[in-house]
C-alpha cells in the first residue's frame, strides 16, 4: 500500500509550484466532487478529501489507495513512491518527454511530468475504462494528445507501440496488493526495452514484503531492459561506476526505497529502476540522485553497483509460462 509523505513537502522540481491563488477554485471543485463510492468496470472508486489541504483528494479503487491528486498544485506528489520517481526522472536532461504509464488511476504522476517538463506527450493505460471517463470529469487532466487515456490491459498495450516510442516508462499496477504475474516477467522487461528509446528509463513500483523476495527477482528479471545479466549494461555483477578499480559506464539498474524498506522490516514500496543503453540516460550513481533521494520528506537510499548485486544475490527472475498465448493475465486485475 502506497505511503504518504507529509504534506508541508514537495518534491524536488525544476519548476516553482503552481501558485497558491488558485487554491479557492481547487478548493470549490474538491467540495463538489463525489465522496460516496461510484461503480466503475472493476469495482468502484472512491474519493477522500484531504484533511490537510481542501483542494486535495486520495483515490481509492476498490478500496486501494490508488492516486493522491492536489486539484491546486499538480506539482505536488503526496506518495513516497512517486516522490523518488520523480527523483530520477529529475535527472534526465531538460525538455519534454514521451512518457508511457501502464497505470494511470489518478495520473498523478503524468500531472506532475505536465507540470515540470511542459509540451510532454503522455499515454495513461488502465484496465478499467470506466475509471478513465470519470478522472478525467473529476480532475484537471491534460488534454490530448498531451495526455491520452487507453483502456487496456499494459502487457497488451506495450505489444501495440512501435520501437523506440518512449523516453519514460512507469509501470504502476495492481490487483489488490500485488502486481499481476504477466507483469513482473522478463519477457515483459523485454516488451519494454523494445519500446524505450536507447537511453530511456523504466520505473517500477514494486510492492512487496520481507524478505523482499519479488524485488530481488524483479532486479534480476530488469537485466532484460539493460541487456545482459549485471548491473551496469550487461558486464557482469561488480562491473561499472562504484566497483574496485577503474570506473566503467554508469550503472543501469537501481532500487529506490526507505532505508527500513530495503532491510526488510515491513510491508511497503520499492522502486526499481532499469535504463535501456543509450545517451541522455540518468546517472544512477549520480552524487544528485543520491541527494534527491536522501532529502525527500520520507529520506529513501539509491541502491547501485555492488551494493545492488549484493541485494539481488541469486534471485532468479520471474519468467513467461512455456505455454503463455498472448499478455492476457491469468485472473482479474487491474492497471492503477
Amino acid at each position: 500500500m502506497a505511503r504518504r509523505a507529509p504534506r508541508t513537502s514537495r518534491t524536488a522540481s525544476a519548476e516553482p509550484p503552481t501558485p497558491r491563488r488558485r487554491g479557492a477554485r481547487a478548493a470549490r471543485r474538491a467540495g463538489d466532487l463525489p465522496t460516496d463510492e461510484v461503480p466503475t468496470t472493476t469495482g468502484s472508486a472512491r474519493l477522500e478529501p484531504d484533511p490537510d489541504h481542501a483542494g486535495a483528494v486520495t483515490l481509492y479503487v476498490n478500496g486501494v489507495p490508488s492516486s493522491h491528486v492536489d486539484l491546486d498544485d499538480p506539482g505536488f506528489l503526496a506518495f513516497e513512491y512517486m516522490q523518488q520517481m520523480a527523483a530520477v526522472i529529475d535527472r534526465l536532461p531538460p525538455g519534454p518527454l514521451r512518457v508511457l504509464h501502464l497505470g494511470a488511476a489518478g495520473c498523478s504522476l503524468a500531472r506532475w511530468v505536465e507540470h515540470t517538463r511542459p509540451g510532454s506527450t503522455q499515454v495513461g493505460v488502465d484496465l478499467d475504462a470506466r475509471l478513465l471517463e470519470l478522472v478525467r470529469t473529476w480532475f484537471d487532466l491534460p488534454r490530448s494528445p498531451r495526455l491520452r487515456l487507453r483502456a487496456d490491459d499494459a502487457r497488451h498495450a506495450l505489444s501495440t507501440f512501435a520501437d523506440a516510442s518512449f523516453d519514460v516508462v512507469v509501470r504502476d499496477v495492481f490487483a489488490g496488493d500485488s502486481t499481476p504475474e504477466h507483469l513482473v516477467t522478463s519477457g515483459a522487461a523485454l516488451d519494454v526495452r523494445r519500446v524505450l528509446r536507447p537511453g530511456g528509463t523504466y520505473l517500477v513500483n514494486c510492492a512487496d514484503r520481507p524478505p523482499l523476495t519479488a524485488a530481488r527477482r524483479e532486479l534480476a528479471g530488469l537485466a532484460a531492459v539493460v541487456g545482459g545479466t549485471g548491473t551496469t549494461g550487461g558486464t557482469g555483477p561488480g562491473a561499472g561506476r562504484g566497483a574496485v578499480g577503474t570506473p566503467g559506464p554508469p550503472p543501469l539498474r537501481a532500487a529506490l526505497a526507505e532505508p527500513a524498506q530495503l532491510k526488510g522490516r515491513r510491508y511497503g514500496n520499492v522502486v526499481l529502476v532499469a535504463v535501456r543503453p543509450g545517451p541522455g540516460g540518468p546517472d544512477l550513481a549520480s552524487p544528485g540522485l543520491a541527494r534527491a533521494a536522501r532529502t525527500l520528506p520520507v529520506p529513501a537510499h539509491v541502491v547501485v553497483g555492488p551494493e545492488l548485486d549484493a541485494f539481488v544475490g541469486a534471485a532468479a527472475p520471474f519468467e513467461d509460462p512455456p505455454d503463455a498465448v498472448g499478455h492476457e493475465p491469468a485472473t482479474p486485475g487491474r492497471t492503477r
